[in-house]
């Protein structure tokens, strides 16, 4: 263990004493939340950093660093995810169909706790919402309050396997969630689901959204080394672009994307089911259109409900809350059109991979 470790487990150890002794000092709280965030205890971070808020209101250093520690924990997607109106609108119109006066919703993931909201506005008997983040949780119960739900949505400060029937008044007989990634499965929604679906879901009961699929197609992105290093100095850089983190993230209205042929779906998830989702490989054979190709590109498409469906794919100027990922070739092609190029993937419960085999294509720029 470095030196630095054995301070950051010292100072775990003798951590709460801390705390203990600086009850009622806003200012030493906060300080302490900086130190939790530090060495590793997450956790403590945010109820340190709201005591030392309100014992504080008026000081301006505690209110500048309770402030960053708890933005810091929020991450940046929760505040566009609700400008894409091509999402509000199909969940909403999903929503509206499925809810009755009898129906008791339970909202995984609440976010901003905006489809909470939709629920309760389309006349469910009941809508609990569960957030695992705190700082979350907080702001969408106060949004709740704000929009006159409060006697309708419940947001309950915990993830949806750490609550039961019980926290609901009974199993739902709606699940609704967007737990789902750029690439479909990081935020866990396949394990999320299948817990779901077993402990919480009423036999006949319907979930929003129903279904997912991880989408590819093969592509031209006029980006693509455009921010590459090259002469540094007067120095050859070009060794050190390969280690630039792929798969790249594409904003889906980027005028430079160019899809070349049909896409295909490489992996459908009916969320549904519950699983079991074991762990897989595959691949699937797209067809080049006779023009330029430098990658592929992943994005995602979910079956809403049977009426509704929402789908990223890149466009120019279309703008969606999800990124189109981009897997890039070593070289720049251009096979003739009707050429076959297999593309694989694989997947976990938690993460995708996808992949070409360079070496099986052939035409070089």
């Amino acid at each position: 263990m470095t030196d630095d470790g054995k301070l950051d487990e010292m100072a775990r150890a003798g951590f709460e004493d801390r705390v203990a002794a600086a009850q009622g000092d806003g200012l030493q709280l906060a300080q302490l939340a900086i130190t939790a965030s530090r060495i590793g205890l997450g956790p403590r971070v945010y109820a340190l950093a709201r005591e030392a808020q309100a014992l504080a209101p008026d000081d301006a250093d505690v209110a500048s660093m309770a402030g960053e520690l708890i933005s810091a924990g929020v991450p940046g997607w929760h505040f566009y995810m609700v400008l894409d109106e091509a999402r509000n609108t199909a969940f909403e119109a999903a929503i509206k169909r499925a809810v009755t006066p009898e129906t008791r919703v339970l909202d995984i993931g609440a976010g901003t706790g905006l489809l909470a909201m939709m629920a309760a506005r389309a006349g469910a008997a009941s809508v609990t919402s569960c957030e695992m983040n705190p700082a979350i949780a907080d702001a969408a119960t106060e949004i709740v309050a704000l929009n006159g739900y409060a006697d309708r949505v419940r947001i309950l400060s915990a993830p949806s396997t750490a609550i039961g029937p019980e926290d609901l008044g009974g199993k739902a007989t709606l699940i609704v969630s967007e737990i789902v990634s750029n690439n479909l499965l990081s935020e866990d929604v396949l394990p999320t689901m299948a817990d779901a679906v077993e402990r919480l879901l009423a036999p006949g009961g319907k979930m929003i959204p129903e279904a997912g699929q991880i989408v590819v197609s093969l592509a031209d992105w006029d980006g693509y080394g455009r921010d590459g290093m090259e002469d540094v100095a007067g120095f050859d850089m070009r060794p050190f672009n390969r280690l630039e983190q792929r798969p790249l993230r594409l904003k889906v209205g980027d005028r430079g994307i160019e899809l070349r042929g049909d896409p295909a779906d490489l992996f459908d998830f009916d969320f549904t089911t519950g699983g079991p989702w074991p762990d897989e490989q595959c691949s699937v054979d797209l067809v080049a259109d006779g023009n330029y190709i430098n990658g592929v590109i992943q994005w995602i498409r979910l079956r809403v409900d049977a009426k509704s469906s929402y789908e990223n794919r890149p466009k120019p100027e279309t703008m969606s809350n999800w990124a189109a990922l981009f897997v890039p070739f070593g070289r720049e092609i251009v096979p003739p059109a009707g050429t076959i190029i297999r593309v694989y993937g694989s997947h976990d419960r938690h993460s995708v991979r996808i992949w070409v085999d360079e070496q099986m294509i052939g035409a070089d720029r």
